[in-house]
């Protein structure tokens, strides 16, 4: 074959994959795509990861991949429900799975109740299987944070106000996640705070502030406990006591180093014989690098940078300001964490024992992570073409096998109108004996309700709720056509 030709044939696929990008439904499979596809990874790197400690503990190499798998499936079951939750229950069952949430914060601390298990009181146990609630209340966080602040920024509410509700909040979540203590969870909880405030529109000024007040309080407690300041001495370090606080450290960057760029093969690691500690968790991107390459490792960087793509792409394209903030603010902490796991396993960041989302080993997790991974294929299945191209009967194969509910259409000047009725039914509640006073004749009328031009023709359309938020939205395209 010819330079000319093969030159001929990458632009022609080069042509087909930016066209296939222009559907309406692109974003929504690119989600579905990279959640199977990293599930499925981490599925097999768990089963070659684990299998030697799992049969050395109890005699069955699977006993580990069977308890992946099955939160797997819950997590599947999981995603189907996120992508059938109407984004109006979304919204008015944020703040009550919110609180529900930190409660669960708090019952995990209570002896009795919260199992404790290597120092640290972080999983209730349900009989069947453990639940851990400060995996939870990241999702939680994420859809009332995006929640509270497209609502207050409708309201055109003061900077205060808008801080208030929601900086106390993720304080308070994150006192009681360190007191479990769990640092790490701790990291990703800030980070989920900071993507709010940051899409948000808080200014840039007090958002360096609130940043470096966090990364100052990071700082401290890393070093205010002693396995903490241990991880921290040992990333300074990295040549001291080599069998003991750099021993996984090394041992990772052995098993890296050992596999090269094709890798030993799957399920051929040396580091999983004992050599290398949580090699299916915490270090399970090493056993990528050492059964599977180089090549491994740019194939999970790959899916990864995808999804920052997929994700900032859905935010953008969006109309609604709740999905704006909800999917950027998941795209950042899912990809955060990520990129703080490969980070401290290749050396370049301290241990703090975040999960690669996933891939690691952990049922909560795994099953929470896919059902915010749910949230945002919904989010794409609301992108202005994908709701013209659903409404037009332009399902597609696998929204037709799932049968999945046509998205509503967001219009914010329906919006505006239910908000304003809403204020105003608010209002009347807040003073009821001075409504109740004046006679049926002289009790203020409500103004007749008036057609704005942009409601005209779409008549068919579900009234839109008082939750949908009403603030000014700069899009220059029109529902139905492309970019």
């Amino acid at each position: 074959m010819s330079e000319t030709t093969r030159r001929k044939e990458q632009a022609g696929a080069g042509a087909r994959f930016v066209a296939w990008l222009a559907r309406p439904l692109a974003s929504f499979h690119l989600v579905v795509t990279i959640a199977t596809l990293l599930t499925v990874l981490g599925l097999v790197m768990v089963l070659s990861a684990s299998s030697v400690e799992a049969y050395a503990d109890g005699g069955s190499a699977y006993s580990l991949f069977i308890q992946q798998a099955l939160f797997a499936a819950i997590g599947a079951v999981l995603f189907y429900l996120a992508l059938r939750i109407p984004l109006r229950r979304l919204r008015q069952w944020s703040f009550p799975l919110f609180v529900l949430s930190v409660i669960g914060l708090v019952l995990v601390l209570i002896p009795g109740i919260g199992s404790k298990v290597q120092g640290a009181r972080r999983w209730i146990d349900l009989g069947l299987f453990n639940v851990q609630p400060s995996e939870i209340v990241k999702v939680t966080l994420v859809v009332w944070g995006a929640h509270l602040l497209a609502s207050r920024r409708s309201e055109h509410a003061g900077l205060k106000d808008i801080l208030m509700p929601l900086v106390p909040a993720g304080l308070l979540v994150c006192l009681l996640v360190v007191v479990e203590p769990n640092l790490s969870t701790t990291i990703a909880l800030g980070i989920v705070l900071a993507a709010l405030l940051w899409f948000g529109g808080l200014p840039l000024r007090l958002f360096v502030t609130i940043s470096v007040s966090g990364l100052i309080a990071a700082v401290v407690l890393a070093l205010s406990a002693g396995y903490r300041s241990d991880r921290m001495r040992a990333f300074f370090n990295p040549g001291d006591d080599p069998q003991g606080i750099n021993y996984q450290a090394r041992q990772a960057l052995y098993s890296l180093a050992d596999g090269g760029i094709w890798g030993r093969g799957l399920g051929q690691s040396r580091a999983k014989w004992s050599y290398l500690p949580n090699s299916h968790n915490d270090f399970i991107f090493a056993i990528i690098g050492e059964e599977l390459g180089f090549l491994g490792c740019a194939l999970v960087l790959g899916l990864f940078a995808l999804f920052v793509y997929t994700g900032l792409r859905i935010a953008s394209r969006s109309v609604d300001p709740f999905l704006r903030l909800l999917t950027a603010t998941a795209t950042t902490w899912i990809t955060g964490q990520a990129l703080i796991n490969i980070g401290y396993v290749v050396g370049l960041l301290p241990v703090t024992g975040l999960q690669l989302p996933l891939v690691s080993a952990g049922g909560s997790s795994l099953a929470i992570t896919l059902f915010m991974f749910g949230i945002i294929a919904n989010a794409a299945r609301h992108e202005p073409e994908a709701v013209s191209a659903l409404h037009a009967g332009q399902d597609g194969r696998f929204s037709k096998l799932l049968r999945l509910p046509k998205p509503e259409v967001y219009s914010p000047a329906r919006a505006s109108a239910a908000r304003a009725r809403s204020a105003q039914r608010g209002r009347a509640a807040a003073r009821p004996g001075r409504q109740s006073a004046l006679p049926p004749a002289r009790r203020p009328q409500p103004e007749p309700r008036r057609r704005s031009p942009e409601s005209r023709g779409t008549s068919s359309l579900r009234a839109t709720r008082a939750w949908e938020p009403s603030y000014p939205v700069n899009h220059t395209r029109e529902r139905g056509k492309s970019r």
